[in-house]
């Protein structure tokens, strides 16, 4: 139980939760055995000519792969230059999916059309019970909403550098994402200025207000403010296991470049492990199994080495790919 109040910044419309199906979902995964061993799929994207290296022209950021790693998942790298049939081979050997941040376009680029393959993927697994939680960060996040309300309804945010607090809707305290959260740690979410957003673009609350698709799919758990706009921070879909958060909790642990918005403070860090241990624990509701230790071997992060970009870089390690 909950004991400090959250505040009541963001009234938003009750939507009619279908809960026969909604329960059909989280009831299945309930009664089905943990996955000890999960395995997270990590979206590469397009390099820009100032990131392509001889090593390929397509990355991973480090910090994503160590982010689940530190909660006890391994990672595959799910590159953007696949068929749709290597890339349901990948979604039935994989436990979860992360849409990480970075600079493409959410509509029209690789990284656009793989995230659209696995969306779609997980959405007819997760409605027959084959649970498979998605998980997407800034780009991530503006990705999942194109997705779904299927048009652009970003706009413009000043929020480039910056550590905001959360302001917790209701929804929040009940939400699956921040239920999991210890009482101090959300605490300090709500209070301190340690989620980092690094992003130019946002979904307004009043975009969110005005798109049924988007009412209808996310409950919103968290909105900031720009001093000019009020825009969603994080979300979750009622009916499905997908995550949404506009700011960036692995940067947190694992980036080191000296700009504002990087917050390093224990609370900090606490908010961020707690992050990564929600979503590797809903990849442990996932049973999807590689068909043999050869392939499975094959597919890992493992077989790659990041390389360091500089201390002054936004990404300090990145994985390339061909």
């Amino acid at each position: 139980m909950r004991h400090f109040p959250a505040p009541a910044l963001l009234v938003l419309p009750a939507v009619a939760l279908p809960t026969t199906l909604a329960c059909s979902l989280w009831c299945g995964a309930m009664n089905q055995p943990l996955n000890s061993r999960p395995i997270i799929g990590v979206l590469a994207q397009e390099a820009c000519k100032e990131q392509r290296t001889t090593a390929g022209s397509s990355y991973i950021a480090a910090s994503y792969v160590k982010f689940l790693e530190s909660a006890g998942a391994r990672v595959v790298p799910v590159r953007v230059n696949l068929t749709e049939e290597e890339y349901t081979e990948i979604f039935n050997s994989i436990n979860g999916l992360v849409l990480p941040g970075g600079e493409v376009c959410p509509q029209t680029s690789l990284y656009s059309r793989t995230a659209r393959i696995f969306y779609n993927l997980a959405l007819t697994a997760n409605d027959a019970s084959d649970y498979f939680p998605i998980w997407g960060s800034c780009l991530g996040f503006q990705q999942l909403t194109f997705l779904t309300a299927k048009e652009n309804l970003l706009t413009p945010t000043d929020t480039q550098a910056v550590a905001l607090p959360l302001n917790l809707t209701q929804k929040a305290y009940s939400s699956r994402l921040f239920q999991s959260f210890p009482e101090d740690v959300l605490r300090s979410l709500a209070e301190e200025s340690l989620a980092p957003h690094f992003h130019k673009f946002g979904l307004s609350t009043k975009n969110y207000s005005e798109n049924a698709r988007l009412k209808k799919f996310y409950k919103v758990l968290s909105t900031n403010h720009d001093g000019k706009t009020e825009f969603i921070s994080t979300m979750e879909a009622y009916r499905y296991p997908f995550y949404a958060l506009q700011w960036h909790p692995e940067k947190t642990q694992f980036e080191w470049i000296d700009k504002p918005g990087m917050i390093h403070s224990s609370s900090a860090i606490r908010a961020a492990f707690y992050s990564a241990s929600f979503f590797v624990s809903e990849a442990r509701k996932s049973n999807h199994r590689f068909p043999s230790l050869e392939e499975e071997e094959r597919a890992l992060i493992y077989n790659f080495c990041p390389r360091f970009m500089g201390s002054s870089n936004i990404f300090i390690q990145n994985y390339y790919f061909d």
